[in-house]
C-alpha cells in the first residue's frame, strides 16, 4: 500500500462497474490513491484489493447510494473534508428504460436524484473544496445526448444536458482559481447500464457502440490536454467549435429590453 500519492487521491462515484470502473484501473495506473463510491460494496473491495496489488496504491471502499440524501451528505462531507482528494470522477448514473411516455415515474423521480441532484452536489463539494485548496480536478460524465436530446428518452437527455451545462457554468467561474472542469459526452459505451434496465448493447448498431477501456482513455487524453468539453467520438473537433462558435453569436440577442420586431403585432386581416 502507498502513503500517499504524488497525485492525492480520486474519488470515484459508480465505481463498482462500466465506466467508473474502468476510471479507477487507469488513475491506479496513473497513481492515484482511490476513493471508490457506489451502492455493491462486495464489488467495490474486490476492485480496491485488485488496484492496490497491481498498482501499489491505497483504494478505500465508501459505499453509498447517492440517491439517498443521507448518504449522498457522507459522500459531500467526504469531498469537503478530505484533503488528500485531487480529483473528483462524478459518473454515477442510470439510464432509461424505455420510452418517456411509458415509464414509471418513480424510476424517473429517482433518475433524476441521481443523474442531476447528486451530480450537482457532488460537484459543487469538489468546486468549493478544491478552489479554496487552489488546486482539482472535477471530471462531470454527461452523455453525447446532452447535444441531440430529440434522439433519447427525455428525462436521461435532460439531465445529461444539466450536467454539461453545469460544467460550462462551474468552468467560467472557476476560471483562474487553479480548478480544472471537463465534461465528457459518451455515446453508446458498451456497459451494464442497458442490461440493468432489461434491454442490449447487442441491439445497437455495433460500428456506434464504444468499448469502456477506449472511451475513458479518449477522456484522459482530453482532460490531459486540457478540454472543456470531450467527446470521445468525434474526429472533426471543428464541427464542435462551429457549434459552440454559432451559440455564442446569439449571446448578444439572448436579453434585450423589447421583444425582436418579428414578434411585432401583424394587422388582423378584415
Amino acid at each position: 500500500m502507498s502513503s500517499g500519492s504524488r497525485h492525492g487521491t480520486a474519488l470515484v462515484t459508480g465505481a463498482s462497474s462500466g465506466i467508473g470502473a474502468s476510471y479507477a484501473e487507469k488513475l491506479a495506473a496513473r497513481g492515484y490513491d482511490l476513493i471508490l463510491v457506489a451502492r455493491d460494496a462486495a464489488r467495490l473491495m474486490a476492485l480496491g484489493e485488485k488496484l492496490e496489488q497491481q498498482h501499489g496504491i491505497t483504494a478505500d471502499v465508501l459505499r453509498a447510494d447517492l440517491a439517498d440524501r443521507l448518504d449522498l451528505d457522507i459522500v459531500d462531507r467526504r469531498l469537503r473534508d478530505d484533503r488528500t482528494i485531487s480529483l473528483l470522477v462524478n459518473n454515477a448514473g442510470i439510464g432509461p428504460n424505455g420510452p418517456l411516455l411509458k415509464a414509471d415515474t418513480a424510476y424517473l423521480d429517482r433518475m433524476v436524484d441521481l443523474n442531476v441532484t447528486a451530480a450537482n452536489r457532488l460537484a459543487l463539494a469538489a468546486a468549493r473544496a478544491f478552489s479554496a485548496r487552489g488546486r482539482g480536478t472535477i471530471v462531470n460524465i454527461a452523455s453525447a445526448v446532452a447535444l441531440a436530446p430529440e434522439r433519447f428518452s427525455g428525462t436521461y437527455a435532460a439531465g445529461k444536458a444539466f450536467v454539461l451545462a453545469l460544467t460550462e457554468s462551474l468552468a467560467a467561474e472557476l476560471k483562474d482559481s487553479g480548478v480544472q472542469v471537463q465534461a465528457v459526452l459518451p455515446g453508446f459505451t458498451r456497459t451494464e447500464i442497458f442490461d440493468r434496465v432489461g434491454g442490449s448493447m447487442d441491439n445497437l448498431p455495433q460500428d456506434s457502440v464504444m468499448e469502456v477501456g477506449d472511451l475513458v482513455d479518449a477522456a484522459l487524453a482530453g482532460l490531459d490536454r486540457n478540454e472543456l468539453v470531450t467527446i470521445p467520438s468525434l474526429e472533426d473537433a471543428a464541427l464542435f467549435d462551429s457549434f459552440r462558435q454559432s451559440r455564442a453569436a446569439l449571446g448578444p440577442h439572448l436579453s434585450r429590453n423589447k421583444p425582436a420586431l418579428r414578434y411585432s403585432a401583424s394587422p388582423v386581416a378584415a
